[in-house]
């Protein structure tokens, strides 16, 4: 199983060296094995743990060693703290930030080559969902353009965008039908988002095909990102 957080705009230095301290104490005391990915704002990366299977990501990042990008963050930074796993192709910076299918499969392209661990996200939007299944895969799998879906380093995420952060999770049908035709398609580990919660996890976690979960809002809280590991490591 993979249970990885997502922060986004969320917490700060202080805090996220307090959540990974409780986080790494849970994990040692119970004996979980699963591997724990944990997105901080590019604020707070300095605070890393050593757990084996505890490993620190960024959320976004500029496809350079280094150079003349004002507001970005690039390889040299990331590596100053060890980094080597990122979150690719959110549906938040797709829609929300603009990043066009372009732009994500060069950084996926520029951080596949550096050897990352990459989490790459798709997900279709509530009228594309209303059309069927057909029009669903058509969508997502449009999202794979450009993209080495043979990397060895992939995690596929699947986050419907109507529920993210809308208190809507799709149905157990609706991400298992989806899951099983991605499966098809890519060997990655297959993950899913989208207001994702404690009360939830178990159901989702047990769903075929899916081997992990990526959390948003529910994961901001340390307890209850401590309960969903908890959770998995009971399904593992």
């Amino acid at each position: 199983m993979i249970i990885a957080a997502n922060f986004k705009t969320n917490h700060t230095r202080a805090s996220t060296k307090a959540y990974m301290q409780t986080l790494g104490a849970f994990v040692e005391n119970e004996g979980i094995s699963d591997d724990i990915l944990v997105f901080p704002p590019a604020t707070a990366l300095e605070h890393i743990i050593t757990d084996d299977n505890i490993r620190m990501g960024i959320q976004n990042a500029y496809p350079v060693e280094k150079g003349s990008f004002t507001g970005e963050v690039g390889l040299e930074q990331i590596a100053e703290f060890g980094i080597k796993t990122i979150l690719i192709g959110h549906s938040e910076r797709r829609h929300i930030l603009g990043e066009s299918q372009e732009e994500i499969a060069k950084k996926f392209a520029y951080f596949s080559e550096a050897g990352f661990e990459i989490v790459y996200c798709v997900g279709e939007p509530k009228e594309v969902r209303e059309e069927g299944i057909e029009a669903v895969m058509q969508y997502n799998l449009a999202q794979f353009e450009g993209i080495d879906i043979h990397y060895d380093k992939l995690i596929v995420a699947y986050e419907p965008v109507w529920a993210i952060g809308t208190g809507l999770s799709a149905s157990n049908e609706q991400i298992e039908e989806t899951l099983s035709k991605l499966q098809e398609y890519v060997s990655a580990p297959l993950l899913y988002g989208g207001s994702v919660k404690v009360a939830n996890t178990k159901e989702i976690l047990a769903i075929k095909h899916c081997e992990g979960i990526l959390v948003g809002t529910a994961s901001w809280d340390v307890n209850s990102f401590c309960e969903m590991a908890a959770i998995a490591k009971q399904l593992s």
